[in-house]
């Protein structure tokens, strides 16, 4: 209750640090790994993925904040003997040096969904926190990658993308949502059906982060799986409900933490890959995107040095698929603009 709390009281720190415009500057590849920050590392996604990320060895420093319970995560994962220096940082006042000059920021902070909650029920909440976190990130590393895990993403997205705006720091390339574990959910239960590793599944998930606005494109899926139209609609839904599967599971206990840990550690491996010039990273993410008439949409990516690089085309669509287009693009339209008019003071 206490971290619920806190974090419902979270308040960008003052401005105390004089010299701030002088140390925003980005540390280059030359001078050392990437720095990423996790904000929010001490709840039930930034935990684990804390840990995930502690094992990666081109990360230079790993720095975790939270608003309550950095120290202890900190000092566990920092005793792992694997390369990234950990760095803890504790409240408000010190959001500032969680980020100066960080490459990539992940942002897991806020609180989790409960049985009978839907990402919707989170919003008055977190997309507070987002709010305030992204004119963190706008002040102190402004041209950092910002990962956003916290729903609900299909509006807390275009809350950073407004903030990062009015600050005068946007920049569309390198900001995403992260859908990754609608892509491995999808991956995971083709893999079941075809008794194959699910490594080796490659579905195509496009539209959004929640319910029927994710559209996994089973007719495009590597390799194919061909089912019956019943199967292929129940297959879809279990996609589109895989989150609520893991809470109800869960009994009050918690929601899809450890899975989406792992999904938001591999798709920073790929951020990082690509800012360190591996050349063919491909990733779907949400994003700000111009394949629809939507201003924000998840899609499969290239990504290189400066971010997105080429939105991959989304292929032909079967007709299940086209019918469940026409339904996600009204209730992600409406999620968008939910997300802008907060940003814009209209909650």
């Amino acid at each position: 209750m206490e971290r619920v709390t806190r974090i419902a009281a979270h308040l960008l720190p003052q401005e105390r640090h004089a010299q701030a415009n002088s140390i925003q500057q980005q540390a280059t590849a030359a001078q050392g790994l990437p720095k990423v920050a996790v904000l929010g590392a001490a709840g039930g996604i930034g935990q684990p993925l804390s840990m995930l990320l502690k094992m990666m060895p081109n990360i230079g420093e790993l720095s975790l904040y939270d608003v309550v319970g950095t120290p202890g995560v900190a000092a566990d994962v920092s005793h792992m003997d694997s390369k990234p220096k950990v760095t803890s940082h504790l409240g408000p006042e010190q959001l500032a040096n969680a980020l100066y000059n960080s490459h990539l920021v992940i942002i897991p902070a806020g609180v989790p969904r409960k049985p009978g909650m839907t990402r919707d029920d989170l919003f008055n909440i977190n997309a507070g926190i987002v709010k305030t976190l992204c004119e963190g990130i706008a002040k102190y590393c402004p041209k950092a990658w910002v990962a956003i895990i916290s729903n609900p993403v299909n509006s807390t997205v275009p809350i950073a993308a407004e903030v990062f705006k009015k600050a005068g720091t946007f920049n569309a390339a390198k900001l995403f949502g992260v859908t990754k574990l609608d892509v491995a959910r999808a991956n995971a239960f083709v893999g079941e059906i075809l008794e194959v590793d699910p490594a080796q599944v490659n579905v195509p998930v496009i539209g959004g982060h929640a319910g029927v606005t994710i559209l996994p494109l089973l007719s495009q899926a590597q390799p194919r799986i061909h089912l019956p139209d019943a199967k292929a609609k129940a297959l879809m839904e279990r996609i589109q409900n895989a989150g609520t599967e893991v809470v109800e599971a869960k009994a009050g206990k918690g929601s899809a933490t450890l899975s989406m840990a792992y999904a938001a550690a591999k798709f920073a491996e790929s951020c990082l890959k690509a800012l360190q010039g591996e050349p063919g990273v491909i990733e779907c993410a949400y994003v700000s995107s111009h394949l629809t008439d939507l201003p924000f949409f998840a899609s499969p990516l290239r990504l290189d040095q400066n971010g997105i690089a080429e939105f991959l085309p989304i292929g032909r669509m079967n007709e299940l698929e086209s019918a469940n287009m026409a339904a996600l693009k009204k209730e992600l339209s409406g999620s968008i603009k939910k997300g802008v008019d907060f940003a814009n003071g209209g909650q």
